[in-house]
């Protein structure tokens, strides 16, 4: 179940907002951080662009581990070493 947190913001003049700090804190962000806003109709989702990042990656990764036949930690491994071993040996 989520919280739902309603907070206004006033539009200045070169179209900036502060976001409110329990917003910040709920998105997890702080100064210099940057938000991904995600328009849909009349609605906008913001987010933290890290997780919007990660998220798109994961979605964009979907399936990927099956096709290259990893199933398990032990896959990973045995995966990881052979890299290992390719770089090193260039």
């Amino acid at each position: 179940m989520s919280n739902k947190l309603v907070e206004n913001a006033k539009v200045m003049a070169k179209g900036q907002i502060t976001l409110p700090k329990d917003v910040r804190k709920i998105l997890g962000v702080g100064m210099g951080d940057r938000v991904t806003l995600i328009c849909r109709d009349s609605q906008v989702i913001m987010m933290n662009a890290a997780v919007y990042a990660m998220n798109m990656l994961q979605e964009g990764m979907k399936g990927e581990f099956e096709k290259a036949g990893i199933h398990s930690d032990a896959d990973v491994m045995d995966l990881v070493k052979e890299v290992r071993s390719e770089i090193e040996g260039l």
